[in-house]
């Protein structure tokens, strides 16, 4: 992961170094410009865009030719006799020491440490061998090869031309003579101004190519870090939103998180390539003496059960390889962290063992919630004795009435409205109000000498808890939606920090009861009518029937507050149920069934009609499967007792019931009826008879 972010920073900061070489003008713009790309990249993933072979091998192809043309100008030009100069070739680097033995020695690994930055991304073939024409190994072998041989030759094609053109960076800290003010070109920009001349269109050519290659470089990150954070979360490993994927199909999560930290590295190291490559060799040479280590191991594990002398062979001297491997990437490693570490790379050593104990910190909470909230097995749910309702009331208006309405309609053992008064007028005015109105819940007022609502209201429940600790208190917040966010602003947010308060008390029920002001109800109605996919809509017209009463008609919505799209859809359903209902009366009256609206207690009934909803409910011990069958004039219970489903018995399925009639609690009951199974939706068929 850490790779990953430096592979943006490091890429696209190379990108617009290379820019800004083509076009000085950019030069003083490298930061701003890093981030508006970094920004543009991430926005163009976040609106989903997929990887094509074709837009990646095209600028490639380009790439590799420009820069092999100016190997090959190059080297014709001095076979001709002619001078390949650059710009920095009288720049001096001074340097205070003179290095000798062992000295040396460390000076030439570290040149050399700095020298296998261009190893990096071969990684990316073993990583694709999936991705490959069978035979996959063999197909990759290939690819690796033809890579290295041509990264071999443009590297060594470059360094030559740099070398003979004299080419001179003075990196961060050093002492250099001869320099000119301003910023430098980078080393490919001066070898291809040499070669091709100042003003030639190769050399623009050269350098946009160069650096679309490294955008395109940072686009690969985009789609690994998301799909890796993706997978680290889904193991509880990292936050479970980076787990979620956007409207784009995209873990939009995972490529705000990378474009945040490119961005915060490119502004602390000023988009400068130098230091932040520094970074990048720590993480890249990281993964390598893991990878290496990790081969010793799988082939020491896998010959300890081989047999056949052969594949034995094969898997020696595969581990001999893998080992010289880890141990030259480890050699460069120990070089880099020395010889870097006061240069940056510090940063990540400190960032990888901080990342790796912060994923095991979210694992471990992870863990410990699952364990907490897993229910144990010996020891039953406890019911509440009773459930204790509380509104709260600032004023009385239309959420408050809404919400005393919802809390009556829930029918708890005790209900009251509190109220906390701030203003001895205003609660005075509120109680005749409250009296006038007669609202017939008892208004509470709680004294707050601090003028506070949040710390009188969770004292206040706080108390009632511990007068009835085997009480559940459920308290009711009337909320007024607003449609824009700048409404918000204007509006106190008290009943946010009261939730967040009351949210702590256990044994405290918050339900909020939203009520939708005039610019909520238009922003939802803009969003209902926007045009679905293609912009096609259906038209649908209805003609209502007469009405015949029947018990289970929808409810009739608020004409006051409820737009024209809702009324719409509350009369398409009326009439859809109104004709469903004339349907079932009519079966009724062809087989000379009772209806449901006729039944009374203890009678031996045959009834017909459409099964609304199935549930299995506990009845003591053993299950019960109960079923409401409508038939347009009302609707009866139907109980099978010890049965957890039954073959046929789903919602949508015509039945016809033979059976007594019982009332429980208040509703028409038939217990273990028999039964004939009609077809679903209304079709024609033969019924099945079923005895139970």
């Amino acid at each position: 992961m850490v790779d990953y972010t430096l592979t943006v920073a490091v890429s696209v900061s190379a990108g617009v170094a290379n820019l800004a070489s083509a076009f000085p003008a950019l030069a003083s713009h490298v930061t701003l410009i890093s981030v508006l790309v970094v920004a543009v990249i991430a926005l163009m993933n976040l609106r989903g865009v997929r990887e094509s072979g074709t837009a990646f091998a095209i600028p490639t192809y380009f790439f590799i030719g420009a820069v092999g043309l100016m190997i090959v100008w190059g080297i014709t030009r001095l076979l001709l006799g002619g001078h390949v100069v650059s710009e920095s070739q009288h720049v001096q680097v001074l340097s205070p020491h003179q290095f000798a033995g062992l000295a040396l020695i460390f000076v030439l690994l570290k040149a050399f440490s700095s020298g296998c930055t261009a190893l990096t991304g071969v990684e990316a073939i073993s990583n694709g061998v999936p991705a490959f024409r069978p035979p996959k190994s063999k197909n990759a072998a290939a690819t690796l090869a033809l890579l290295g041989g041509i990264a071999v030759a443009m590297f060594a094609g470059v360094t030559a031309l740099a070398l003979i053109s004299h080419v001179h960076v003075c990196a961060p800290g050093d002492v250099c003579r001869g320099l000119a003010p301003g910023p430098q070109r980078t080393v490919i920009a001066q070898v291809g101004r040499a070669v091709f001349g100042d003003s030639s269109p190769l050399f623009y050519v050269l350098q946009l190519f160069t650096a679309l290659i490294l955008v395109l470089a940072a686009n690969t990150a985009f789609n690994g870090f998301p799909v890796l954070a993706s997978i680290l979360s889904r193991d509880g490993y990292l936050p479970r939103q980076l787990h979620t994927r956007g409207d784009r199909l995209a873990f939009s999560n995972g490529i705000l998180l990378l474009s945040g930290f490119a961005i915060l590295l490119i502004v602390a190291f000023n988009a400068s390539p130098t230091r932040l490559i520094q970074l990048y060799i720590i993480g890249v040479f990281v993964s390598f003496v893991c990878s290496q280590t990790g081969m010793i191991r799988h082939w020491n594990r896998h010959l300890r059960t081989e047999t056949d002398p052969a594949v034995r062979r094969h898997m020696k001297r595969t581990r001999v390889i893998n080992t010289v491997g880890a141990c030259f990437t480890g050699v460069v490693l120990v070089i880099v962290l020395i010889s870097k570490f006061a240069s940056g790379a510090w940063i990540v050593v400190v960032a990888m063992p901080a990342i790796w104990l912060t994923m095991r910190s979210i694992h471990q909470h992870y863990a410990s919630v699952a364990v907490e909230l897993t229910p144990p097995a010996d020891v039953p749910v406890t019911l509440p004795a009773s459930n204790r309702a509380i509104v709260l009331v600032s004023k009385l208006h239309l959420p408050t009435l809404r919400a005393l309405a919802y809390a009556r309609a829930t029918q708890p053992s005790h209900l009251e409205a509190v109220t906390v008064s701030v203003d001895d007028a205003e609660t005075a005015r509120l109680r005749e109000e409250w009296e006038r109105a007669g609202i017939p819940v008892p208004l509470t007022v709680v004294a707050s000498p601090y003028r506070d609502i949040t710390k009188p209201v969770v004292s206040y429940v706080s108390r009632l808890r511990r007068e009835s600790p085997r009480d559940v208190v459920t308290v009711f917040i009337p909320e007024y939606v607003l449609g824009h966010w700048w409404e918000q602003l204007l509006h106190n947010q008290s009943a946010l920090r009261l939730k967040a308060r009351l949210l702590l008390q256990p044994g405290v029920i918050v339900a909020s009861v939203p009520y939708q002001l005039r610019s909520a109800r238009a922003d939802a109605l803009t969003h209902a009518n926007a045009a679905p996919p293609g912009g096609r809509f259906t038209h649908v017209t209805t003609k209502p029937a007469p009405m015949v009463p029947f018990s289970s008609r929808a409810a009739v919505p608020d004409e006051a507050h409820e737009g024209g799209l809702a009324r719409l859809r509350h009369h398409v359903a009326a009439a859809n149920e109104q004709i469903q209902a004339e349907e079932l009366q009519a079966r009724v009256a062809d087989i000379k069934a009772t209806p449901i609206s006729d039944l009374a207690d203890r009678d031996q009934a045959e009834v017909v009609g459409t099964l609304r909803t199935v549930t299995v409910r506990p009845q003591g011990n053993s299950p019960t499967l109960q079923a409401e069958l409508w038939d347009g004039s009302g609707s009866v219970t139907l109980v099978w007792l010890g049965r957890r489903s039954i073959p046929g018995i789903e919602p949508g399925r015509h039945l016809k019931v033979t059976g007594r009639v019982a009332h429980l609690r208040g509703a028409r009951t038939i217990f273990n009826p028999s039964y004939e199974l009609g077809p679903p939706g209304g079709e024609t068929a033969e019924p099945v008879q079923v005895n139970r």
